[in-house]
């Protein structure tokens, strides 16, 4: 069975494990990927992935999501080490700053963990002369709820329960609901500190359509890119609450499982209503990605994913980060090193290459139809 528009695809899962068998570690790299010396900008250095990188052109520049702030970088310094004449930069701010500045015309792609919205897309004809914004599915990743509790060392925990942290209605590590999920732990009489993310996530918009679809009524609130729980302490881009909870002591906040990873923080498994809690993982994630289905038309290829999935070893809360950019309409002084770039970073080597700083590699046949995508902008 192939990918279908608004149809499930079990097929997916052969791609998306074989990716997640075959991890590559990368290295990050600068903001900018000027730092690698490489053969010129149609070879490749022999530590380097072989990359199409086009013609020479004008610095590649772009912003957005911090959810994929370290697949970027290694992507960018794999290309760099490629194709030396071709700059990316990429800056963070959050997924709401990326789109922003796209539909401003002040960068040539954004990366976003939700999709456009349609009053988006319209904003966005006015950059993009004859088309319109789309999304592309490139960097997936999970959330880890990440936490930092003196003696726990395996915690488990469920939709209603995390709602009701992360909105002030459970405020005790030993509340009878967290005891419940977690017979035997030692856990602390202590007060929650809950951290948040302050700017306009595309993480936090996927957690709250995860809370939406699994906190029974205990969060009240639309889900969004901006926060709305109560109380809680707010810290800005996924290193800044992933930063807090290495530091504070009985804390907890929700982060990508790179970020998780690269600060040695444990993230909780999920009681999903499956015989048993779903860990945090890569090859869990994929599980859940395997049966996305495509919601966009034509050459957007935004995805409906199902937070509210039950099935064995398939983590519930993932999100993909799209990259936005024009289909039609794209500036000419760049549009070579766009396609470059993102041929790349959705081929084999690149999903590769970001597999084992934590993110999941998308099914074979998802990335195939993001490479025709990518290779008919204009």
């Amino acid at each position: 069975m192939k990918l279908q528009r608004n149809g499930r695809s079990k097929a997916l899962a052969i791609g998306a494990m074989a990716l997640v068998s075959s991890l590559s570690l990368a290295a990050c790299g600068s903001d900018d990927n000027n730092t690698t010396a490489s053969n010129g900008s149609n070879g490749s250095s022999a530590a380097a992935p072989a990359i199409d990188c086009g013609p020479k052109q004008a610095p590649l520049v772009s912003a957005g999501s911090t959810a994929q702030g370290n697949a970027i970088d290694i992507l960018k310094n794999n290309f760099g080490a490629a194709c030396k004449d071709t700059t990316i930069n990429y800056g963070g701010g959050g997924s709401g700053a990326g789109v922003q500045q796209f539909n401003q015309g002040k960068i040539q792609f954004a990366g976003s963990d939700s999709a456009l919205k349609p009053a988006e897309v319209d904003a966005s004809k006015t950059v993009c002369t004859g088309g319109q914004g789309i999304n592309l599915p490139v960097v997936a990743g999970l959330i880890s709820i990440v936490y930092n509790v003196e003696g726990v060392d395996n915690l488990v925990l469920d939709g209603p329960t995390i709602a009701k942290i992360f909105d002030s209605q459970i405020t005790k590590w030993n509340d009878t609901a967290i005891a419940t999920l977690n017979p035997g732990a030692k856990l602390p009489d202590a007060d929650i500190q809950a951290f948040h993310r302050t700017d306009d996530s595309g993480t936090t918009e996927n957690l709250t359509k995860y809370f939406a679809k699994t906190s029974a009524g205990a969060w009240s609130y639309p889900a969004s890119k901006a926060w709305a729980g109560k109380g809680g302490q707010g810290a800005s881009g996924s290193a800044g609450v992933s930063a807090q909870v290495k530091q504070v002591k009985n804390s907890v906040s929700y982060a990508e499982l790179s970020y998780a990873q690269s600060n040695n923080l444990k993230s909780a498994a999920i009681n999903t209503g499956a015989a048993k809690p779903v860990e945090a993982t890569a090859v869990n994630a994929a599980n859940t990605f395997a049966k996305a289905q495509i919601a966009g038309t034509g050459s957007d290829l935004a995805l409906t994913l199902d937070y509210a999935t039950k099935d064995e070893g398939s983590y519930p809360l993932v999100l993909v980060t799209y990259e936005i950019v024009c289909d039609k309409g794209n500036k000419a002084d760049t549009l070579d090193a766009l396609k470059a770039f993102l041929a790349y970073s959705i081929s084999d080597a690149g999903q590769k290459a970001i597999g084992d700083a934590g993110y999941v590699p998308l099914p074979k046949e998802l990335t195939g139809k993001v490479t025709a995508a990518v290779k008919a902008l204009a």
